[in-house]
């Protein structure tokens, strides 16, 4: 039984990667279970290293702390990948609204977090790690442990008090936004409420009967209208074609037009008439409107169109084609030919059919080839990352340089690249499976890890006086910060109950929260707002985490 007990026991690489291994499994296993529609996820990993570290397991030391930073690099570069797309998109005009409510709970949040730590004499990182755990956020906690060993101190304490919150971190979120349903909601009507599309893609249909735009090209129209739109078809003495931007338009043409429904009211004044055909239903056969048009999805899968203009390609003059739509990561974009193509995006193309095979030959249509992961990207933006995060930043009145450290600078790089690497040419598409699959497997690692190194002294700390103290702080920067926000946002600002709750979980970063949400609350909107306000809120909090220690300690 000697080499039963060396793989267990006995510290050594390979009983480093078993030890990992074992606790990473049995916590994903546990955490599938749901008690009252409520589970922990991954996070459960975190309390199943926790009970192993109690029982006496333990890794070397040198590979732990391997493990841990990179579990910790490659779970927030990959977050940074993922919410990069929609970080700026996010300050919109409806966006910038609930991006200022979700600031305001992080500094609420953080403001009570400076205020406790004073009254309570509990320890400015234990205050740190419990506002991680209320938070519900690990990646902040892992931006204080390094910014503590950077300062030259002890980093395990702040798992600990992430360890006691964490629990009624998770479900506090859903506490307060049933408070607020059952307190101000009582007699609101959560049925779903009249959905706003206008900015989303629209078609319609219009016959030209004003003359002003008699006999002028495309172009000149266009320029004539402030209104964005793409003719897809042009119908005249039943003959069908692709008008390109030198077509002229005549009286009585028949155009079918995509553009954004609030500018259908514009294009109706500019062309004359629109028709009540109704375009937009997903049951439409393109391919049965007319015999001399095909319509066809083609995804862009050569790198070397990655970054370019969509008018820089000039498919329309060269090949006959009109491009009307383009999905990017389920979402529906107007075909502008300012907008910048991204690998993987998936072109509506109309045109006939051996138009659409050389046009297919351009823009790639290998699908297979999307499945495959840029790695080189992903360790590009890595080497990147922890170059930004090593960097020292003076800023006065602080002894110790600042840096944004192993959590801070790969998430900034990820943010970064995921925005800016298609304007400069840069290949950084992933599929949504390998993006989850580098995140899980990062934050499976330095949960393990950090729950296995807590372990030790956990239920000496809950047990004794400190530790309730702990969790009622929790509790308190949990339920506070959630409650004074929404009840600012739903009674005072009037915005709507599942936005308001969606804007509650997106800013404590509480997917198990919103899970709730969606399946009490009618509609898409908790799962909207959550988007809207997730990438900016968690990036505050891996910062302000860093700079609460740096600052005040």
């Amino acid at each position: 039984m000697e080499w039963l007990s060396s793989l267990f026991i006995e510290h050594s690489a390979l009983q480093a990667v078993i030890i990992l291994s074992l606790i990473s499994a049995i916590g994903l296993g546990l955490g599938k279970i749901h008690i009252c529609g409520i589970s922990l996820g991954v996070t459960f990993v975190f309390f199943a290293g926790i009970l192993a570290g109690h029982f006496g397991l333990s890794i070397d030391p040198q590979m732990l702390n391997y493990a841990e930073s990179f579990g910790l690099i490659i779970f927030v570069y990959a977050l940074g990948l993922q919410v990069g797309p929609g970080f700026f998109s996010s300050f919109r005009t409806g966006g910038f609204t609930l991006n200022m409510l979700a600031i305001g709970v992080v500094m609420l949040g953080t403001l009570f977090t400076v205020i406790a730590s004073i009254c309570t004499n509990v320890s400015l990182p234990d205050m740190v790690g419990i506002l991680c755990g209320a938070t519900t956020n690990t990646p902040a906690l892992g931006a204080a442990q390094q910014t503590l060993k950077q300062m030259g101190l002890e980093s395990n304490t702040p798992a600990l008090g992430c360890a006691v919150a964490y629990p009624l971190g998770v479900i506090g979120v859903i506490l307060a936004v049933l408070i607020i349903r059952k307190t101000l909601a009582r007699k609101v009507n959560l049925e779903l409420p009249e959905k706003d599309e206008t900015n989303q893609t629209y078609i319609g249909a219009f016959q030209v009967h004003n003359p002003a735009v008699f006999n002028k090209s495309v172009k000149e129209i266009a320029h004539m209208s402030r209104s964005k739109f793409v003719i897809s078809r042009l119908w005249r003495e039943g003959n069908v074609s692709i008008p390109t931007s030198e077509k002229v338009i005549k009286e009585n043409d028949r155009l079918l037009v995509v553009t954004a429904e609030k500018d259908a009211v514009v294009l109706t004044i500019l062309f004359g008439e629109q028709e009540n055909t109704d375009w937009n239903k997903e049951d439409i056969d393109w391919n049965a409107i007319d015999s001399q048009l095909v319509s066809q999805r083609i995804v862009i899968t050569r790198p070397e169109l990655n970054g370019k203009k969509l008018g820089a390609l000039r498919l329309r003059n060269h090949y006959g084609i009109n491009i009307s739509r383009v999905y990017r990561s389920g979402v529906q974009l107007l075909a502008t030919s300012e907008l910048r193509l991204q690998l993987g995006d998936r072109l509506t193309v109309v045109g006939e059919a051996a138009a659409l095979q050389n046009v297919e030959k351009v823009l790639g249509n290998a699908v297979k080839s999307l499945k495959e992961p840029n790695l080189v990207a992903v360790f590009v933006g890595i080497v990147l990352g922890l170059a930004l995060g090593a960097i020292p930043l003076t800023i006065p009145g602080i002894s110790t340089p600042v840096k944004l450290g192993l959590a801070g600078g790969p998430i900034v790089v990820g943010i970064l690249i995921g925005t800016f690497g298609p304007r400069l040419h840069m290949v950084t598409y992933t599929t949504r499976s390998a993006n989850l699959m580098l995140r899980a497997l990062g934050l499976s690692m330095y949960l393990a890890c950090l729950g296995l190194d807590a372990g030790t002294h956990f239920f000496a700390t809950v047990f004794r006086p400190e530790g309730l103290l702990w969790i009622a702080l929790g509790a308190g920067l949990t339920l506070i910060p959630t409650l004074i926000i929404g009840f600012i946002a739903f009674k005072l600002m009037k915005i709507d109950f599942g936005t308001v709750s969606g804007m509650l979980c997106g800013s404590m970063a509480n997917p198990m929260a919103l899970n709730y949400a969606n399946d009490t609350i009618p509609g898409d909107n908790p799962s909207v707002a959550y988007a809207t306000v997730y990438p900016l809120s968690m990036f505050l909090r891996v910062i302000i985490a860093q700079l609460l220690l740096m600052f005040l300690l």
